[in-house]
């Protein structure tokens, strides 16, 4: 039995944005053990504190907070991940079909250049100002949208686009990439 598969961008959109929030929720351990380490480092000063990699990081966020201190600041990541995966898939969709051949196929290049563009969508609209947050926040006790207006309020909007130079480049390149290699299978 062959599944036919949709070429209406909101089924593009709507499903990449799903599959953005599981796999948000399943890495976002290693996510938070791994900003709380560079949060760390930076506090800390060279004093040694409570923990000093990963896995001692880990332990002590289980053994205070327990199992559920490892999701700590997840939900504005999470409701962030919708629409970054949602403009990385949806973006994708409408680009590739308008850079599609007059037969209707496309490229691997044609890929990587749609998947590019769309990289670069997502890392402005969601990914620099969503990354910046959590990273300014993650430790502190705030909803996003108070972390956005603080940073906003104190930095303007170039504290909430700080790094979107880098991001563009890292999300243009890594979903360009996906998208090419995607074409193969």
């Amino acid at each position: 039995m062959s599944v036919k598969k949709s070429k209406n961008p909101v089924v593009a959109t709507l499903s990449g944005a799903c599959a953005g929030m599981v796999e948000t929720t399943i890495v976002w351990p290693m996510e938070y053990v791994k900003t709380q380490l560079q949060l760390h480092k930076k506090q800390q000063g060279g004093k040694k504190g409570p923990y000093s990699s990963m896995l001692s990081c880990a332990r002590y966020t289980f053994e205070t907070r327990g199992v559920l201190g490892f999701y700590r600041g997840l939900f504005p990541v999470l409701i962030g991940s919708f629409p970054k995966a949602g403009i990385r898939f949806g973006g994708f969709s409408v680009i590739s079909q308008r850079l599609k051949s007059p037969d209707g196929t496309t490229t691997p290049l044609r890929n990587l250049v749609a998947g590019t563009i769309a990289g670069a969508a997502e890392a402005t609209v969601a990914v620099t100002p969503i990354e910046t947050v959590k990273t300014k926040l993650i430790d502190g006790n705030k909803s996003f949208l108070q972390g956005f207006l603080e940073i906003y309020r104190a930095e303007g909007i170039r504290g909430i686009y700080q790094g979107w130079g880098a991001t563009v480049m890292k999300q243009g390149s890594n979903q360009g990439l996906r998208f090419f290699c995607l074409h193969f299978l």
